[in-house]
Order: structure tokens, then sequence, then C-alpha cells
């Protein structure tokens, strides 16, 4: 077969651990990720695997999301919101002959239901060995990403900090599936040209841009984006298909819009009166998404339509279907350009199936379930595409993202223009201290050594977490804003106090406590901030 899709979905969520408060509505992202995107996409592609229907993906799992995973006391309050939904579930169908919505309530309530039952019976909680299953069965390529998702072109001014985001990343990855990772995903798609060179020499065989990036290069191929080129470091770029992608994600012309779909916005939680969500929102006054939404989003004026499966399952054949055709004209249409083995690489946030868009996962199973039947073109992964490929043309991508514009304005915006000279500084500082450190350890004791050592490594934890490019998009937002200045300034308000600490070597036991409120990347290497070559 000479003409490929494919399919990549970036699942992330930033560190959002605080078990230091009973109820934590931005912990609340995670949970709801693994309910209602996570378990589904799991389910989907295990099924298909068992009934042999032939598919690939390819799958970022951040690093904060694979730690999460893994954390004891996330699974157990994962597992507490799952039964809180239930209960909710329940609820609203004792409340339906005020509401109407009993028999749409006891789906919900069936479905959860089923969903607690893969995730603690089938899986055990562990995500990690449910998503390596399917790596290793060769249906899911996963990829590597940077620590803490940090926007690695406004980071290279201190290029010690991108090697760290990226060698963090890394080792995560080969932590939880023992092997070296072939691909790399780009935090926000966000590109460099000097990144070819980092990316390359950790061992990376290619990652992703956005279209624009390659074909506004210089002397960029005609072929590009549906041909993947070669930088001079010898890394491979894959260009994101405007098009295909668009089709599904335009927030405008692509397919979530279509009225038979269900209303993200229409939620329990954002409806029913306070004192009945009480139990659900525990301690919090504040309202947020339950999951539990009765409405399409036709609309009549100020009135929503009720949710229709029926409607929404012919809407899935009838998009699943357009998608296939597309493509397989789309590509035809390349090749007989003279385009040989066209590739069309569709990239998405993994939230927008089954969380933002209720219907996606039943959308890209679907699709796959469809292609099997076709032979004009075939799902491929970027790794399996580059063991059919012995040539491609040579490119030198521009800086680009997926962001607002393209570019890296949303993170440069006035409300975030203070946040990378704190981080430069900070980054700088440890980068300097490291290069010191192992230059004078030899004349220290063996105790100093070993506190040196410890200091360092957290003082890199707190850094990469303030480094998060979530940050700078929180910040755009009203109600986020407040929580997301928390977040970075307390990273570097840690770090400052863990350099005050190592220099003094008093207060140990605070040390302690700092560890324990960030307990990610536990094992980093305290000299990962070490120059850069």
């Amino acid at each position: 077969m000479s003409r490929h899709c494919a399919i990549l979905l970036h699942a992330h969520v930033p560190w959002v651990r605080h078990p230091e408060v009973a109820h934590s509505l931005e912990e609340d992202w995670l949970h709801s990720s693994v309910l209602e995107t996570h378990l589904p996409l799991l389910e989907m592609m295990h099924r298909l695997r068992e009934e042999n229907v032939p598919f690939k993906i390819t799958l970022n799992l951040s690093p904060p999301l694979l730690t999460m995973f893994q954390d004891r006391i996330m699974k157990r309050r994962t597992l507490a919101f799952l039964d809180r939904t239930l209960k909710l579930c329940r609820d609203e169908i004792s409340r339906g002959h005020i509401t109407g919505f009993t028999s749409v309530a006891k789906q919900y309530e069936e479905r959860f239901q089923d969903l607690r039952m893969l995730f603690m019976d089938r899986w055990q909680g562990d995500l990690i060995r449910a998503y390596a299953d399917l790596s290793d069965s060769g249906h899911l390529e996963i990829t590597a990403s940077a620590a803490t998702q940090g926007l690695l072109p406004l980071l290279m001014r201190v290029p010690e900090a991108v090697q760290a985001q990226v060698r963090t990343g890394i080792r995560q990855y080969v932590q939880c599936f023992e092997k070296m990772p072939r691909g790399f995903w780009l935090p926000e798609c966000a590109y460099a040209p000097a990144l070819s060179k980092v990316l390359k020499e950790a061992g990376i065989e290619w990652t992703l841009v956005e279209e624009h990036g390659m074909t506004n290069a210089r002397n960029a191929a005609p072929e590009f984006p549906h041909l993947p080129g070669v930088t001079q470091d010898g890394l491979v770029i894959f260009g994101r298909d405007q098009a295909s992608s668009g089709q599904v994600w335009n927030a405008d012309e692509g397919y979530p819009g279509d009225d038979r779909y269900r209303d993200f916005m229409r939620d329990v939680g954002l409806e029913a009166p306070m004192e009945y969500l009480k139990d659900y929102l525990g301690e919090s006054d504040q309202r947020q998404f339950t999951g539990l939404k009765y409405f399409r989003s036709s609309r009549n004026g100020d009135d929503s339509e009720l949710y229709n499966s029926e409607l929404a399952s012919k809407a899935i054949e009838e998009h699943s279907s357009h998608f296939l055709s597309s493509r397989g004209a789309q590509l035809a249409a390349l090749e007989d350009s003279g385009i040989e083995n066209p590739v069309s690489v569709c990239a998405f946030d993994a939230d927008l199936f089954g969380h933002w868009w209720f219907e996606g996962v039943g959308f890209l199973e679907k699709v796959f379930r469809k292609a099997a039947t076709r032979t004009d073109f075939e799902f491929s992964t970027p790794g399996n595409y580059l063991t059919g490929v012995t040539q491609l043309p040579a490119v030198a991508p521009v800086s680009s993202s997926w962001g607002e514009g393209g570019y890296f304005e949303t993170w440069t915006s006035e409300e975030n223009n203070w946040i990378f000279n704190e981080i430069q500084q900070r980054a700088e500082t440890l980068a300097r201290i490291v290069k010191m450190f192992e230059q004078n350890k030899a004349e220290l004791t063996r105790d100093s050594v070993a506190h040196r050592k410890r200091c360092l490594q957290h003082m890199t934890r707190e850094l990469l977490l303030a480094q998060s490019s979530d940050w700078g998009v929180l910040l755009r937002n009203e109600s986020s804003a407040p929580y997301a200045e928390g977040r970075i300034r307390g990273h570097l308000a840690n770090f400052d106090e863990t350099w005050d600490i190592c220099t003094s070597f008093n207060n140990v036991s605070r040390l302690g406590e700092l560890e324990l409120q960030s307990p990610i990347f536990q094992d980093i290497p305290w000299n990962i901030f070490e120059p850069y070559q």
C-alpha cells in the first residue's frame, strides 16, 4: 500500500495532584479525562483487536499524565470521582419525575458502571499496562514528550532547560514502557530549528510540526506536508495536515458541531440547583461539569432538543464515511500529482474524543471498521510509515506551533510576558549551580554532597513544573488565571526556598515537606541541567 493516513492523539493533563484538600476542582480534570476519554478509548481499541479489526493509532501520553496514572492517591480519587458520578446518576433517576430524563439517566448509570468495571476489574487501575499491551501488539505507537509540556522554543534561551525537558520526558517513557521511543510529541506542536539537534541527540527518530512549519520553510519541497522531510541533523519531520485535521477539529465546520451530537455545555452540574449538587460538589461551592448531559446541540431559540442516540449514530455513520472518502480522494489526488507514498497526518488533543465530543470515540471505531474493507489507503503510524521509505527530501522547518496565530502569541501575550523572564533566571541559576557543583564536589564531605544532590534534584522538579505551557494558556482565562498564577509563583518560590536550604544546610525537614508536595520524577538525575554541548 502506498497511501497512508495517520491519526495522532495527544493526551495530557497538567500536574494537578492536591492531596492536601479533600476535593480539588483541578484534580477533576484528570478524573474526567480517565472516565470520558481514556477508558472509552482503551475499551474501543481492545475490542477492535479482539475482533481482529485492523487499526493503528499514534498516542502521546504526557509525563505528568503517566505519573498521575501510577499514583496510588490519584487512582483512589479517580475511583471516588467515578463513584460520585454514579451516585449522581442514581439521584438523577430518582429526580426523573421532575426532570423527565429518567431513561437517559439510566443509560448513563449503566455506562458508568461498565467503565468502573473496566477500570477496577479488567485493568486493576493500571491504564499504562492497558496501553502498553496495545503497543506490544503493534496497534498503538506511543510517543514520548517533554517532561511538563514546557514550550520548548521559548525555553531555548537556556539550552539546558530544553535538554532537561526532553531527557526527563524520555526517561519517564522508558520507565513506563521499558523501551526507547521512536517519536516525540512537541508540546503545543511548537517547533524551533534548534530543537532538531536536541531531539536527534536524545535518540528520537521523528517528530511532528504544524503544516505551515514545513510549507513556509526555505526551499520547501512541493510534497510537504504530505511527505515527511529530514533535517540536516537526521531528524524526520512529519507535517500536520490541516485539511484532514480541520474536518474533525474545526470549531465551526468540524464534525462535532453537528446538531445531532450531544451538547457539551448543557450539563447537570451547571443547571441543577446548588443544594441538590451538594453531595457531588462536596465542600466546593463552584459549579462544574459532571458529564451528565441530556441535550443535543440543536437549538430552537432558547430551547434545546433532547439528546437522541439514534440520531447521533446516524451522524457518526455519515461523518465516518465522509472522512474515509475524503482521505481516499485526497491521497489519490496526491499520488496522481506525482507524490510517492503520500501520507495525511491528522493530529488532535485526545480529550476531543469522548470528553468534548461525546461521540468521538464511536466515530473513530466506525472509521477503523469501515477502513478494514477499503483498499485505496491504509491507516499507519509514523514509525510504520518510515519502515517502508528509504529516501526523504531535506527540510528545515520554521518556528511554529498550533497555538493561536500559528506561532507563540498565546505564551508571549500581555498576561504571560512575565513568566519566561522568571523561568529563565532560575534556569540560568540552576545550570550554573550544577556546573559549579560538578567541578567542586570532590572537595566536599560525603554528607554535603548527598545534601546538595538532593536539593538540586528538587530544584529541578520545581523548575520543570513551573515551565508547563498549560499555565500560559490558563492565565488567559479569567476563571482559571488565579490557579495558574498561583502554581507558577508557588513552584518558583519552592525553587528559591530549596536553594536556600541547599546553601545553608539547615531546615532539612522542610526539604522533605517540599518533596512530598510534588512527588514527580522522584529519581531524576541531579545533573540533568548539565552544560549543553
